[in-house]
């Protein structure tokens, strides 16, 4: 399926009012729902693929510039020191989104301060676009600092948490 189809397809299920739609061609699989679906349900749709891509794609009707697609997980970006005085690593968002520290409002956090994280472990999720992405440790250690409030906007790079090395 090609991107104009997809993006008359979503134009498609805005217009009409639809909640969801699935189209499989071949090995080709979309699923698409709208926002009311999610308003509907309380639920967060949550993807979660292999490592960091992305795909340039020209933004949809008259939306600002789109950050790039994540075309799997993506990952917290390199260990870096802080400038605070501290030898802190950080765990920084691949993504421009809105933060959260949980699966869900009920849900507690994937990590608090005193926690130790190891690579790989997921430590929040960063909604694009829609789509809710688990973003991985690259870091192993003890969080000593959360910079953001749940549900913030973020920013590409910017620092999720300070770690304190293992």
């Amino acid at each position: 399926m090609e991107f104009e189809q997809i993006q008359e397809l979503i134009k498609l299920i805005s217009e009409t009012g639809l909640s969801e739609v699935k189209i499989e061609q071949g090995d080709f699989k979309l699923s698409a729902r709208s926002k009311d679906y999610y308003k509907n349900t309380g639920e967060r749709q949550i993807v979660s693929m292999p490592a960091m891509q992305s795909i340039q794609a020209p933004p949809v009707q008259q939306a600002p510039p789109a950050a790039p697609t994540p075309a799997a997980t993506p990952k917290a970006a390199a260990p870096a020191e802080t400038n605070d005085g501290g030898n802190y690593l950080e765990v920084r968002s691949p993504i421009v989104g809105t933060f959260y520290r949980s699966a869900s409002p009920e849900k507690p956090p994937y990590v608090k301060v005193g926690d130790t994280i190891s690579v790989g472990d997921v430590v929040c999720i960063v909604e694009a676009m829609k789509l809710f992405n688990e973003i991985e440790s690259e870091v192993s250690g003890k969080v000593v600092k959360v910079m953001l409030d749940d549900a913030s906007p973020v920013e590409y790079d910017q620092v999720l948490y300070l770690v304190e090395p293992s």
